[in-house]
């Protein structure tokens, strides 16, 4: 559980939402999460001004901070507020907010000194990445521990 800090306007890049500030879009949100096949049991977003709260039951880490990145890089969000819980718990991934020229295979060297495990960064965003050259400013990625 925590508190999670993106960039407000840059998630309609991601998921085509516009400004979320009703129960309407919220609910687009939990729909998104939902064909994402996240799994996480009796999901709520609620949504005040750009904090929007989760609460649910994740199935597992993995799920818990996908859910997280998908709330928190929509529109309009700045803080994701996680009062979600975990039913099997591994160790949590970090988060990394891109910047300006980053790619993955730089990422990929600085947290696990090997530019070729872009490759594992890329898995684990790929709920929101189409290609792994198609990252942008602002954008916060998954990143997970090596087994």
């Amino acid at each position: 559980m925590g508190l999670f800090s993106f960039i407000k306007n840059e998630g309609d890049k991601i998921f085509g939402i516009g400004k979320i500030d009703t129960e309407e879009e919220a609910a687009n949100i939990v729909l998104t999460i939902i064909d994402l096949q996240l799994e996480v049991e009796n999901l709520n977003i609620l949504i005040d001004g750009d904090v929007a709260t989760i609460i649910g039951a994740a199935y597992d880490q993995e799920t818990k901070e996908k859910v997280v990145l998908v709330v928190g890089n929509s529109n309009g969000i700045v803080t994701v507020d996680d009062q979600m819980t975990v039913e099997n718990v591994e160790p949590e991934a970090q988060f990394y907010t891109v910047i300006s020229g980053d790619t993955l295979g730089e990422i990929a060297k600085t947290f696990y000194g090997y530019v070729m495990k872009y490759a594992v960064i890329f898995e684990a965003n790929k709920s929101m990445l189409s290609h792994p050259d198609k990252i942008y400013p602002g954008q916060v990625l998954r990143i997970p521990a090596l087994d």
